[in-house]
């Protein structure tokens, strides 16, 4: 039998409450009040994160100049640093509101985590945001000589929700082409942009992320007829040239039917996949660390933990 955390539980009444109350009201979904209900959501519930260096950059070579945000731990260990696309359905989210969250990776993975200010659907729909991120793989290196900040020119790719729809997508162009990609972190990604995983169905309504709340993220992305499969990184080719992949799953998160079966096809196709997956939580619980600070500690040192063998 499922059973959810009983913080959560007792949050998601108010909250499912407070968003009839809305509905009945008139209230209509906008880019303004998507990103102003992660940005509150986040603010609310994650602490600021440990101090470290931090310095802001443009990556070039692209073509968008794609702002960045560097964060440097102490007693960083050699290896590949951390791009991190932050989430928010393709339409949500900034460099700023995941700082905390960017901070808690970094330092617990002791690897710089660069940050990416991806461009933001709808004013910027599909392919932008992947361009931008396929454009950081390719000219990081060169954007952080200029700052003096060392690296060794390798990457790991991590991003939760519609970041991590971006990683599992440049993952899934890369994969054919010689690529400096050591590992993907993908934490409750998206990854069917069809929508017809079962969880979909059953985690759809009353678990915060909503069945109508992706499809109007999708919506807004592809705005060109675009094949939603073709665009999928669930449903792409999958060969022994993917980066290995951690993926995270929460049981009562509408999408974790794709990340559970993005690890089986990794897996089948050759690579090397691993899954975490937690019983008792939802969608986006990173931004609730309040409410479920066990969890959260869990994921960013299963994450380290997972990054020192890769």
């Amino acid at each position: 039998m499922r059973q959810l955390e009983p913080k959560l539980e007792e949050w998601l009444a108010a909250v499912n409450a407070q968003i009839a109350q809305l509905k009945a009201a008139g209230f209509e979904a906008t880019p303004v009040n998507a990103r102003e209900s992660l940005a509150n959501l986040t603010r609310t519930f994650v602490e600021p994160g440990p101090d470290m260096a931090v310095a802001d950059t443009l990556v070039t070579g692209g073509e968008y100049a794609v702002p960045v945000r560097v964060y440097q731990p102490v007693d960083a260990i050699e290896g590949a640093a951390i791009i991190y696309c932050h989430g928010g359905g393709h339409m949500a989210g900034s460099v700023s509101v995941y700082d905390p969250i960017c901070r808690r990776v970094a330092a617990a993975c002791q690897r710089p985590v660069i940050s990416v200010e991806y461009r933001l659907a709808p004013e910027n729909p599909y392919p932008a945001a992947l361009n931008d991120l396929i454009s950081v793989v390719r000219h990081l290196g060169t954007a952080l000589d200029r700052k003096g900040i060392a690296h060794n020119g390798r990457w790991i790719l991590m991003g939760d929700s519609g970041g991590g729809a971006l990683c599992a997508s440049a993952s899934r162009l890369l994969q054919h082409q010689p690529h400096n990609i050591d590992a993907q972190v993908l934490i409750y990604p998206s990854l069917d942009y069809t929508m017809q995983t079962p969880s979909i169905e059953e985690n759809g309504r009353g678990y915060l992320l909503e069945k109508e709340k992706i499809l109007w993220y999708f919506q807004n992305y592809f705005q060109h007829a675009e094949n939603p499969y073709q665009a999928s990184p669930l449903h792409g080719e999958f060969t022994r040239n993917m980066p290995a992949a951690l993926v995270v799953t929460a049981e009562f998160c509408p999408l974790r039917d794709e990340g559970v079966e993005y690890v089986r096809k990794v897996r089948e196709g050759g690579a090397n996949a691993e899954h975490l997956h937690f019983a008792d939580m939802i969608h986006a619980f990173l931004n609730i660390e309040n409410l479920v600070p066990e969890a959260c500690g869990r994921v960013y040192r299963h994450v380290a933990e997972y990054l020192r063998g890769v």
